[in-house]
C-alpha cells in the first residue's frame, strides 16, 4: 500500500504534539485540512490512530507504532530537503529575558551579524514550552527539563544562586522578589538553611534585572542568579549574605520540537549554544557568575 508523505507528516506532526490545532500551526495547515488528512490515513490503514479528547488527542498503540516506524525517516527527508532551500528564515528563540538578554544574545550576536533573522520571546518556561509545541517557537531555554510530548531537550547550563544585599544591609531587611510566591528565594532558604522562607517580600519586580537594581540601591536582601550580580559582587557594590559550601544550583535546557532541527537555521543556533555552553563548562573554574 502506497502512502502520500502529506499524510505521514501531517500525522507525525499530530502525533508529537498531540493536538490538531498545534499541528495545523506547526504546518501551516487548517485545522480542516490536518483533521481531513488524519481521518483519509486511517480510512487507507483501516485502523484508528488517535482518540479525541476534551483536549487535544491521544495516540492509539498503532499509532505509537507507525510514528515508530515512520519519524527517522521522515525527519531525514526534511533534512535533506531543508538543506537544499535557503536558510534566511527566522529563528524564534524563547526563554527567561534576562538568561536571553545577559548570556544568550552575546552568544548568538556573530550569527546575527553574519545574516541569521533571530526573533525572541520572554516569558515563562510553561507558557513558552506551550508555544514551542504548538509550532510559534523554534527554540526554547527552559529552566525546568520539559516533560511535553514531541519536545526534546538537553542540559544546557547550572545556574548558581546568591544571597545578596547592598554593603551594611542585613538579613533583617525587607525582601526584594520577582514574584510573590517568592520562587527563587523558597528554594534557596529550603536548600541552604533548612527551612521554609515565611516572608512577605517588601517589593515585587518581574525582572531580575529590576530586583538587581533595587538590592544595588539599598531597597533589601534578594537571591540572585550569580551571573547576574557577578560585577557588583566583585566592585562590593552588592555583598553575599552567605557562603554555603554548595550553592543551590538550577539546570536549564535548550529544548526544540522533535524534528525540529531540520530546519538549517535552526539546527546552526542550536549547536552554536550547546558548543559555547559546553565550552563554558570545560573551561570554568566556578566563582561568582559562572553559568556551568
Amino acid at each position: 500500500m502506497s502512502l502520500s508523505l502529506d499524510l505521514l507528516r501531517t500525522f507525525l506532526a499530530v502525533h508529537r504534539t498531540g493536538s490538531i490545532t498545534a499541528a495545523a500551526q506547526t504546518l501551516g495547515l487548517s485545522q480542516p485540512a490536518v483533521t481531513a488528512q488524519v481521518r483519509a490515513l486511517e480510512a487507507a490503514l483501516d485502523r484508528p490512530l488517535f482518540d479525541r479528547l476534551p483536549r487535544g488527542v491521544a495516540p492509539t498503540a498503532a499509532a505509537d507504532e507507525l510514528a515508530r516506524r515512520v519519524a527517522g525517516s521522515l525527519d531525514a527527508l526534511a533534512e535533506v530537503v531543508g538543506a537544499e532551500l535557503p536558510s534566511g528564515r527566522s529563528v524564534h528563540l524563547g526563554g527567561p529575558a534576562e538568561f536571553l538578554c545577559e548570556q544568550v544574545m552575546p552568544v548568538l550576536a556573530p550569527l546575527v551579524a553574519d545574516g541569521l533573522r533571530l526573533r525572541t520571546t520572554f516569558g515563562l518556561t510553561d507558557d513558552l514550552l506551550a508555544e514551542l509545541a504548538a509550532g510559534r517557537l523554534d527554540l526554547v531555554v527552559a529552566t525546568v527539563r520539559p516533560r511535553l510530548r514531541g519536545v526534546r531537550a538537553e542540559p544546557l547550563y547550572d545556574e548558581e544562586f546568591v544571597l545578596v544585599a547592598a554593603p551594611g544591609v542585613g538579613m533583617d531587611a525587607p525582601v526584594v522578589a520577582y514574584a510573590e510566591d517568592l520562587p527563587i528565594i523558597r528554594r534557596y532558604w529550603r536548600t541552604v538553611f533548612g527551612r521554609r522562607a515565611t516572608m512577605t517580600a517588601g517589593a515585587i519586580v518581574p525582572d531580575l534585572r529590576g530586583v538587581l537594581a533595587a538590592v544595588r540601591a539599598g531597597a533589601g536582601i534578594s537571591v540572585l542568579p550569580a551571573y547576574l550580580c557577578a560585577d557588583d559582587l566583585a566592585a562590593g557594590r552588592l555583598v553575599a549574605l552567605a557562603t554555603p559550601e554548595v550553592p543551590p544550583l538550577n539546570t536549564g535546557y535548550l529544548a526544540v520540537r522533535a524534528g525540529g532541527l531540520a530546519v538549517p537555521a535552526v539546527a546552526t543556533v542550536h549547536r552554536h549554544l550547546s558548543e559555547e555552553f559546553r565550552r563554558r563548562l570545560r573551561s570554568s573554574a566556578g566563582g561568582w557568575g559562572a553559568v556551568r
